[in-house]
């Protein structure tokens, strides 16, 4: 029997950062997948998980600057990848990296990632995730032993491994995410990835020689410690997944821990933060 899913059509004005604010809350919720709209983002979450408050207490819904608004549809089976296919375009980074899906044409870039999206965060497209693969680009990651915490779609562990890290562990609380790794990993040819399901507490007794984590910034200020406890000396932490006005939280948790800040990315109002041990 398949699942039941609700899909809410939001209406978001200013819709580009309005979007990427109203993702991030809805994030911390049961939804499984975004798809951006013309007029905003449709969010689908299966119908067992819906309550009737299920968004009341939405930031962003109270907010001055933004407009939202939404229509809910109940459908019966989603076909993800049709979806995805509708909407996914590929992309490409500095020139350098190019993230496409299975149906795109191969390009002659340095790096040619492809990614079956699917209903995992991490194809690229988002700024943050942008701006990670930016800092992958600029560091010499040759037999770094790497974390890519949160993985997604373990686009950035592919990236890594591409440029010569090993051995790489992905890490992703979400079993959807997990599997997805695993597939994409396999599907790039990858021989030093590891996918594990879980959080922070899989990283007790390890040591990376480079951390990347694109989270959000509750779980990057909570899991800080555990970074910076197997992170190795000499090491490099990436971060993202959290707004300009996020630094001082993030940078005051990093530099207290020993950390120094060396750069930061900057895409819309996200941004992406290196620091070394």
């Amino acid at each position: 029997m398949s699942n039941i899913y609700l899909g809410y059509h939001f209406t978001v004005s200013p819709k580009e950062l309005g979007s990427e604010i109203l993702v991030a809350e809805l994030g911390e919720l049961p939804f499984e997948s975004f798809i951006e709209s013309e007029l905003g983002v449709i969010a689908y979450i299966q119908k067992q998980f819906w309550t009737e408050n299920l968004i009341e207490d939405l930031h962003i819904l109270s907010s001055p600057e933004f407009t939202v608004s939404y229509q809910i549809e109940e459908i019966e089976q989603v076909n993800w990848n049709e979806e995805w296919e509708k909407n996914f375009e590929a992309i490409d980074v500095d020139g350098t990296c190019h993230v496409r899906a299975p149906f795109h044409a191969k390009t002659d870039a340095a790096y040619d990632i492809v990614i079956e999206p699917k209903m995992s965060f991490g194809t690229g497209h988002h700024e943050t995730t942008h701006m990670m693969i930016q800092h992958l680009l600029e560091i010499d990651v040759t037999g770094k032993k790497t974390l890519d915490m949160g993985c997604g779609t373990a686009i950035l562990a592919i990236l890594a491994e591409m440029k010569g890290a090993q051995p790489i562990d992905a890490i992703d609380i979400d079993n959807w995410c997990y599997l997805n790794s695993i597939e994409n990993a396999e599907r790039n040819e990858c021989q030093h990835i590891s996918v594990y399901e879980g959080d922070a507490a899989l990283l007790t007794g390890k040591n990376y020689d480079l951390i990347i984590a694109n989270i959000n910034r509750n779980i990057l200020l909570n899991d800080m410690q555990s970074y910076v406890d197997c992170l190795n000396p000499k090491g490099t932490l990436l971060l993202s997944g959290f707004y300009e006005e996020d630094i001082p939280f993030i940078d005051a948790s990093c530099t207290e821990k020993g950390l120094t800040y060396v750069k930061k990315f900057k895409k819309n109002n996200w941004v992406s933060l290196k620091y070394v041990n």
